[in-house]
């Protein structure tokens, strides 16, 4: 009979128990949440364009197709599927491209290629000469140059007050464990489905996106989330 009260009680302490770890847990990941890390302040707002189209006020993912868009199908075409259809519901998110003025008509084509009759409205192509490119490049941090045709496999994060965004410690738990010189990620490789799905897309633009949601002033409703945002994202 104690057996079987001993047993009785573990059960409802246990079944007591769980719900105040669980709340615990919730409260201790909100008090030491992380941001997404600043790499560099400042950066360079984009040339002035017919669209209108600009860094500040948004939170943009950058890339630069430069001369000849079209040999960066398979970067666009990933950017598209893995991020830009995962978060096009987000009030002020957007992907903009640079590419060279003489270079609109292959831009055209390359957004064809991706578009497959679904809402692009939230990816702008951005035209400009060559020094206004690098201008807008050199405002950046970055580990390489640009390539002859002005253009790169990898995409910059940039929130709404023109801060780039990254890791400036990218280093495994494995590497940390073995005390592994850091280093960080600045940008992704949209070449790299690893990076640009799980690392930019499930990890570092959610956790931004999380970021700003905290911000905001009154309740938040995540099921309403992407309508909400649908009918704000040109105000």
């Amino acid at each position: 009979m104690n057996k079987k009260l001993i047993k009785r009680n573990v059960i409802l302490g246990v079944l007591f128990l769980l719900p105040v770890m669980f709340v615990l847990i919730l409260s201790l990941s909100k008090d030491n949440y992380n941001t997404l890390d600043i790499v560099k302040e400042n950066v360079v707002e984009l040339p002035k364009n017919n669209a209108n189209v600009q860094l500040e006020g948004h939170i943009t993912v950058l890339a630069f197709l430069g001369k000849k868009p079209l040999d960066k199908v398979i970067s666009a075409s990933n950017l598209k599927e893995l991020v830009y259809d995962k978060f096009k519901g987000f009030k002020k998110f957007q992907i903009v491209a640079v590419a060279t003025s003489d270079a609109q008509k292959d831009a055209e084509e390359l957004y064809k290629e991706i578009a497959t009759y679904e809402d692009l409205r939230f990816w702008h192509f951005v035209y400009a000469n060559e020094d206004e490119i690098l201008k807008t490049f050199k405002g950046l941090k970055a580990d390489f140059e640009l390539d002859s045709n002005l253009s790169t496999d990898n995409v910059f994060i940039i929130d709404t007050d023109l801060n780039q965004r990254g890791r400036i410690d990218d280093r495994t738990d494995n590497e940390k464990a073995k005390d592994k010189p850091v280093y960080g990620l600045n940008s992704y490789d949209c070449i790299e489905v690893a990076v640009i799905k799980n690392k930019m897309g499930s990890e570092d633009l959610r956790v931004l996106f999380t970021e700003y949601r905290q911000k905001r002033k009154g309740n938040f409703d995540s099921t309403s989330r992407r309508a909400n945002d649908l009918n704000e994202s040109n105000e």
